[in-house]
């Protein structure tokens, strides 16, 4: 045996869930928040959390060995503070605040990925379908909860839809639709990048009155439209480019390739289907990231998965695009064109 070979990366990984829960925790409690306001020393900070105090010492300095947490001086009688990449993107009270997808994560995704050999052996979701529930009836039936979850969707999504509005060309276009486009994140991106443009966030009915808030707060009503319906039962709308972000990977390939169709039948000439995922490379080797959200697609669909450049290049074709490529957006995201 090589005596350059250890075990280091198995035990990294197998234990893993160490500091993802001890991340998710230190959201859920608002550690963050509180640290952006100013910087505390550990008992301060043990006393407003109520942390116990066995546990305090351990579980900031753990913070701080992670990388999310600085310390100036001793173990919690020094001072701890938020690192940059955490003060901006995990206090609850600034705009690039991408915790949501976190909080959904520690309520609800690392319980049901607790139960993936089952999903490996019967193919089965294991959320709250498993018991007879429905994740998205119940989210759809309740404003509230509904609204937070589609916050958690575009804080996460912000990055690939911001170099998006820079990588793919919009100038040569006038319409875009964005189906499945939830808050219009995506749109109000685009808009205030080019302004010519108009657009039309696409998605249930239930989501609406949440899109038009948002598209009144950011005074863009004139250009950006919300329209319902349902993407599989209805007529989409008209546009020369049809946008789709975290969509098709939540379906079996018969819905996927319906969706691309109806796309293909709402374009005209010349215009452009875009899809927004976390593309895996054709090598299926690279982008970890991509292999395992195809994985907690299993965990929480019936039938969806993630898929290659080349995956969707084929089934693009199949149904009438002419021609293909993929781009790198941000981190494991890239988007997938088609042009009709």
């Amino acid at each position: 045996m090589s005596s350059h070979v250890d075990p280091s990366k198995i035990m990294q990984v197998g234990s893993g869930f160490f500091a993802t829960k001890t991340l998710l925790s230190a959201v859920e409690l608002g550690l963050f928040t509180s640290l952006a306001r100013e910087p505390k020393p550990g008992r301060a900070i043990e006393k407003e959390l109520g942390l116990h105090p066995r546990a305090t010492a351990d579980f900031l300095d753990a913070l701080v060995a992670l990388g999310f947490l600085q310390r100036e001086g001793k173990s919690m009688t020094g001072t701890y503070k938020n690192a940059p990449d955490t003060e901006l993107f995990l206090d609850r009270n600034k705009p690039q605040y991408i915790g949501g997808i976190l909080e959904m994560m520690n309520h609800r995704l690392y319980g049901f990925w607790g139960n993936l050999t089952e999903a490996l052996q019967t193919g089965a979701p294991q959320n709250e379908a498993k018991s007879g529930g429905d994740l998205f009836g119940a989210l759809y039936a309740d404003e509230a909860r509904l609204e937070g979850f589609l916050r958690a969707m575009s804080g996460i999504q912000m990055g690939p839809f911001m170099a998006l509005a820079q990588t793919f060309d919009f100038s040569k276009y006038q319409s875009v639709c964005d189906l499945g486009g939830a808050s219009a994140a995506l749109s109000l991106v685009l808009a205030r990048k080019y302004e010519h443009l108009t657009l039309t966030s696409f998605d249930l009915p239930a989501v609406a009155p949440i899109a038009k808030r948002n598209v009144s707060a950011a005074g863009l009503s004139a250009r950006v439209s919300v329209a319902s319906g349902d993407f599989f039962a209805d007529a989409l709308p008209k546009a020369d480019v049809i946008t789709m972000g975290n969509i098709l990977h939540d379906w079996e390939l018969e819905k996927k390739l319906l969706l691309l169709r109806k796309a293909y039948d709402a374009l005209p000439a010349g215009g452009a289907l875009l899809a927004i995922e976390n593309i895996i490379d054709d090598e299926r080797q690279k982008n970890t990231f991509g292999l395992l959200m195809s994985l907690n697609m299993l965990i929480e669909t019936g039938g969806g998965f993630d898929y290659t450049g080349a995956d969707f290049a084929g089934w693009a074709r199949s149904v009438g695009f002419k021609d293909v490529q993929v781009l790198p957006l941000v981190g494991p995201t890239s988007v997938a064109v088609a042009y009709k």
